[in-house]
């Protein structure tokens, strides 16, 4: 499932060894690695589109969530301007007359080789044929359901947990499939620390009875009767939430660091780059930040990592597929642990307090790193932000609080 560097790195799993994990895992350097090196490159064990991102017209490959928008009829569907020309067209990477349909529910993928790979992994369980667009059809009626409580931007996706039944389903060794994914965290709560998933307490018991009932009526099968009991429910509930990775692809974003590489005359850099610029404000202004084909997928090694609020590593997508690289950010040290961030830029400068606060009740641990150890002294105060976001929660019912709670999986 990955290509990794064998002699960059090595995979610890010894209990209290990595100080970022309750389960012990860690990936450590073997040797100096310097930055701007790739690490490892991965692809996922499944992935899958964000449902709202899919209804929003977001068109990605159903296995490997390649973007299969032209850059120009990404621009234009973004921008809301249907003329729209972009220069430079033969930079786009796009190649509309290598995608596929399934034959029988008609959903795309880029190539015959993707068609295939998901037809022979877990497609069959989950294609639904004609009912495609019926919604009375039990996997329709999930991810309706999924929908109703999940709203965007997610972060995760009931299809994640969907796709490992399939697989395991259509898996000859249906016990490797399991062993696998039994490599995952998959705990709800972390009983030395007294931490609940943030998803998993009281006030969502209902929208969760909902989703067990559904997905145990759209996928139950006797090999996996522990994963549909409402235990092992909220195990995979708690997996998926805790180690799904995000994954983000735009052909528009490639054609503009495919424009970005040209060498042009300066007047010509100059209107391009002012062409650019335009682009991007006309996309702010129709659509907001919501840029990329948008999913989520499971990485054995990924998820292997630690966090850090001052991580040396961080998984990036260059080849606008579900293919995930590790690189470094900083030089690394043989012994020294290889580290990313659960957290994004912004939530990074957050107070302490209010790192702790995401981390405990997204990831179930408190962090120890170097830079939270640094600032134990801080006052138990959450930075100015999130007092903000947490003045304007006071009032909000708790269909509101379930709305907010559930773009944070």
């Amino acid at each position: 499932m990955a290509a990794p560097v064998d002699d960059m790195f090595s995979l610890c799993v010894e209990p209290g060894k990595a100080a970022g994990s309750v389960e012990g895992k860690g990936l450590f350097a073997k040797r100096s690695i310097k930055k701007g090196d790739v690490i490892f490159v991965e692809r996922p064990l499944i992935s899958a589109q964000f449902l709202w991102n899919s209804l929003y017209k977001y068109k990605a490959c159903e296995y490997c969530l390649r973007a299969l928008e032209t850059a120009e009829e990404n621009a234009r569907r973004l921008s809301g301007i249907p003329g729209l020309s972009l220069p430079h067209p033969e930079l786009c990477r796009v190649r509309p007359e290598l995608h596929q349909a399934c034959p029988q529910c008609q959903v795309l993928y880029c190539s015959s080789e993707c068609r295939q790979a998901a037809a022979d992994q877990y497609h069959r369980v989950l294609c639904l044929g004609p009912s495609q667009e019926d919604p009375d059809h039990p996997i329709n009626k999930l991810k309706d359901a999924w929908r109703s409580v999940h709203y965007p931007p997610e972060t995760s996706s009931i299809m994640l947990m969907a796709k490992m039944v399939a697989v395991v389903k259509q898996a000859k060794d249906k016990s490797h499939w399991q062993k696998l994914f039994s490599h995952f965290c998959s705990r709800a709560a972390n009983e030395e620390e007294e931490i609940a998933h943030k998803l998993l307490g009281e006030k969502f018991r209902g929208q969760l009875a909902l989703l067990h009932s559904l997905f145990k009526a759209a996928l139950y099968d006797d090999h996996l009767s522990r994963w549909f009991v409402p235990e092992g429910f909220r195990s995979l509930f708690a997996l998926v939430g805790t180690n799904g990775q995000g994954i983000g692809t735009s052909s528009l974003s490639q054609w503009v660091h495919a424009c970005d590489a040209l060498e042009l005359p300066a007047q010509q850099r100059e209107q391009l780059d002012s062409f650019i610029d335009q682009l991007y404000k006309d996309i702010e202004k129709e659509t907001g930040d919501f840029l990329n084909c948008e999913g989520s997928g499971l990485f054995l090694l990924q998820s292997s990592c630690n966090h850090s609020c001052v991580p040396n590593a961080e998984a990036s997508f260059p080849d606008n597929n579900f293919l995930l690289q590790l690189s470094a950010l900083s030089d690394i040290s043989p012994g020294e642990e290889i580290c990313i961030s659960y957290l994004d830029c912004c939530q990074r400068d957050r107070s302490r307090h209010s790192r702790h606060k995401i981390l405990r009740e997204n990831y179930l641990f408190v962090c120890s790193c170097p830079k939270c150890v640094s600032q134990m002294d801080e006052l138990d105060v959450t930075s100015d932000e999130d007092e903000e976001e947490e003045g304007e929660a006071e009032g909000e019912t708790e269909g509101d609080e379930m709305e907010d709670e559930m773009t944070d999986v």
